[in-house]
């Protein structure tokens, strides 16, 4: 009785944290403390600014011989497009509307792992956890994003040639791919910048999590839970407990343990990316769909994730 409590402990300490402050995001939109206008601004500061400097640093600060791991890339990748291909093919037996079916397949498999899964990821293992997560993140931003592009164009039977040619443009754009690139040369051979510098990136690294968590919960819109669809439903068992479980099992029985078997749940556990109803809408799929499945993956990981992890501590693997 006494690892459970510890191991429920252990749990809460981790995942309670990242929610409040999602929920706290809520509160104060609906108190009006904060507006659209500050979500939308907080989320460009994140994404183009603070999100970028956290990746650089905790990537640039790390020994990349100590954290890289090959076998963990190939399998996220593998593991990724796998998913990506049986999701397609069940349910393109069920869901008959062109503009659904991509949605429901974008829903199902991209996670939100720049936020969630870096906060968790900190919290389960400091900055080893960060600087780990990172590296995944480099492979998974530019996977999800093609594979997202694919889903919402085929089966609406456009010519993707240049929806296609525009989203590679912007991937390596993005400004989480090319923290990465410039930080790996300071990981790699062991530069160190210098001290102003590393203050400043870190004060900007600091604002990341709390300002992008402020941000999700704003956005959250519980009255579309009205609306919400046996498709929205199975996307969201699907993003958050299916393929979790089949993936880390899968892991396990390839030989993941300790730290990087954690770090592949989370990353498969995580909610979908709020970035799914903006790509959803501008290329014509179903915006509530979207929408729906984002919100409901988002409250439902906060039960999937702090059982993934009560698991992981329980069974010894953390």
């Amino acid at each position: 009785m006494e690892l459970y409590l510890q191991s429920f402990s252990f749990t809460a300490n981790i995942v309670a944290p990242i929610f409040f402050i999602v929920f706290l995001g809520y509160l104060l939109k609906r108190l009006r403390v904060i507006d659209e206008a500050f979500i939308g601004t907080a989320s460009r500061l994140v994404f183009m600014i603070t999100l970028p400097a956290l990746v650089f640093m905790s990537i640039s600060r790390t020994d990349f011989h100590a954290v890289f791991n090959p076998q963990q890339l190939g399998f996220v990748l593998f593991g990724t497009l796998i998913s990506f291909v049986g999701l397609w093919v069940i349910a393109k037996r069920w869901v008959t509307r062109p503009e659904d079916l991509g949605v429901f397949i974008q829903g199902a498999f991209r996670s939100n792992y720049g936020i969630i899964g870096l906060a968790v990821s900190y919290n389960l293992f400091s900055d080893s956890g960060l600087a780990q997560a990172s590296l995944l993140l480099a492979l998974v931003i530019p996977l999800f994003n093609v594979l997202s592009i694919v889903a919402l164009t085929i089966p609406a039977q456009r010519s993707g040639s240049a929806s296609l040619g525009k989203t590679v443009l912007e991937v390596l754009k993005n400004p989480l791919i090319i923290a990465v690139c410039l930080a790996l040369p300071f990981s790699y051979f062991g530069f160190q910048l210098p001290d102003i510098a590393q203050k400043t990136g870190r004060y900007f690294a600091n604002l990341t999590l709390p300002l992008a968590l402020l941000a999700i919960g704003g956005s959250l819109n519980l009255d579309s839970l009205r609306n919400t669809s046996a498709q929205a439903t199975w996307a969201t068992l699907c993003k958050l407990v299916i393929l979790p479980f089949l993936l880390t099992l899968a892991a396990w029985v390839y030989g993941f343990r300790g730290q990087d078997l954690t770090m592949l749940m989370v990353l498969f556990g995580c909610p979908t990316a709020a970035a799914s109803f903006v790509m959803a809408k501008a290329m014509g799929g179903n915006p509530e769909l979207a929408a729906n499945i984002i919100l409901m993956t988002t409250l439902g990981s906060v039960l999937t994730l702090s059982a993934g992890i009560y698991l992981m501590r329980v069974f010894g693997v953390i």
